[in-house]
């Protein structure tokens, strides 16, 4: 009887932490920008008909917010995150607030900090950090997790490291949505970033590169150069093994070139190969 009992508090805490560390499947929605010009509810309806659940976006395409939320909600879809504007986070993050929870949505992320272009500096790595710890505590206490995702441009060498590893230790009021395409663009390795800083990216932006593409830090890039997941030259097998490893709880897929509707539904199928779904 004894045994009987152990062996299934073991299968109960296996499925438990299955359940804590299960990886969920979401898109960001301007990965079909160009799409939502011409049929906001079509589109919408594409990602449905992927499979995909969960949304990462916050606008509302011209359309009025309940209407929104009606048809997201009506399609089986939820946003899981929203946008978090930088200078609105230095001075309104309420608004943020709001908008994340009139969406129901757990995360905010910033996407860029302003700078000339070419010339990210230290002393604005440095005000960002603090811009983020204070903005992100009162994200915090209002339910929702801040998050920033890099660009490529905060690779640039600091310390021992780059000004990316700055942020990471200094981070202590927000976490990170990790874009891998664009850590690889700054000459960053993401699956050695997530593996020496493992519990600081709840969110992954999924973004593979296409062979041969020049790097750079000045957060610009050739969108035609986004491939399908697992045929470029990141290791998004293993990033996506590392997730599951450490319960990163979203693998957002973005697709910026102009073959996404194509490309995005090979991504999905990798995706699930790689974490066994399939």
């Amino acid at each position: 009887m004894k045994n009987l009992f152990k062996i299934l508090t073991l299968s109960l805490m296996v499925l438990i932490s299955g359940q804590l560390y299960a990886q969920e499947i979401a898109l960001q929605l301007y990965s079909l920008r160009n799409e939502m010009k011409e049929d906001v509810k079509g589109s919408h309806q594409l990602v449905a008909d992927w499979g995909i659940k969960y949304i990462e976006g916050g606008g509302t395409y011209g359309m009025e917010l309940e209407a929104y939320k009606n048809l997201i909600s009506g399609l089986g879809l939820s946003m899981i995150a929203v946008g978090a504007d930088y200078n609105q986070l230095k001075d309104n993050p309420q608004e943020i607030i709001d908008n994340a929870k009139a969406f129901g949505a757990k995360y905010a992320t910033c996407f860029w900090i302003p700078h000339p272009s070419g010339q990210f500096s230290d002393e604005e790595m440095q005000e960002a950090i603090e811009v983020f710890n204070r903005a992100g505590k009162i994200l915090k206490d209002a339910g929702i997790t801040l998050t920033y995702h890099p660009h490529g441009y905060e690779f640039k060498p600091y310390g021992k490291g780059t000004l990316f590893d700055k942020m990471l230790v200094e981070a202590n009021q927000f976490e990170f949505n990790m874009d891998v395409y664009w850590v690889k663009m700054g000459g960053g390795d993401p699956l050695a970033i997530m593996k020496k800083y493992p519990k600081k990216f709840p969110l992954l932006h999924l973004k593979d590169r296409a062979h041969g593409t020049p790097g750079n830090t000045n957060g610009q890039g050739d969108v035609e150069t986004n491939v399908v997941l697992g045929t470029g030259d990141v290791d998004i097998r293993g990033l996506i093994k590392q997730a599951k490893k450490v319960g990163t709880k979203y693998l957002i897929i973005e697709d910026e070139s102009s073959r996404s509707v194509q490309q995005i539904p090979q991504s999905v199928a990798y995706i699930k190969q790689v974490l066994g779904k399939k």
